[in-house]
């Protein structure tokens, strides 16, 4: 069992649920609802997968597979750091938070085994069993389906197909967890 991990003076939620059940795509409408109202979203999104950000022809590219520790590309529009684990073990979500700068809230995608407060995003059709049941992190269900009659106390059902409301919730949340610091 992982340790809880401190969020300190971050507002943290984690949109979690199995491939294919539409994370992303809710997470694009909250997003920018959110980034309409003025309010700063950061994103960390998890991947088991390896990362290629570069065609490795590219001379950040090359740079970093010539050893660099960690390779900055700027312009006047973003900029991106690489980072080469090169065998150290991943970052913890803590040292991930602590290199973003500040905002209103960060919303991680995936993470699901991670001990923070989790918007479930579930849809039957994609073929697995939900993860709220034995979860007690999650805090709402964006669902397809009714709410089960043995919904644990505590946790909002919402209907994904009404992103607005899941965003109202998502404010609602906000203002709460921001009266409570």
């Amino acid at each position: 069992m992982q340790q809880d991990i401190p969020v300190r003076e971050r507002t943290v939620l984690a949109v979690v649920g199995t491939s294919g059940s539409g994370k992303t795509t809710l997470l694009e409408v909250l997003i920018a609802g959110l980034a309409a109202r003025g309010l700063k979203v950061n994103v960390v999104k998890h991947s088991h997968h390896d990362l290629e950000l570069e065609p490795p022809h590219k001379d950040s590219a090359r740079l970093r597979m010539a050893g660099a520790a960690e390779v900055m590309v700027a312009s006047p529009f973003r900029f991106a750091i690489v980072r080469e684990l090169r065998g150290a073990p991943e970052p913890s979500l803590d040292e991930q938070l602590d290199r973003l700068a500040p905002a209103d809230l960060i919303l991680l995608e995936g993470f699901k085994s991670y001990p923070v407060a989790k918007l479930e995003v579930y849809r039957a059709a994609a073929g697995k069993p939900p993860l709220y049941p034995g979860d007690g992190r999650v805090i709402a269900v964006a669902s397809d389906q009714p709410a089960p009659a043995d919904l644990r106390p505590g946790v909002d059902w919402l209907d994904v197909n009404q992103p607005q409301a899941v965003q109202a919730w998502l404010e609602a949340y906000l203002k709460k967890v921001s009266s409570n610091a």
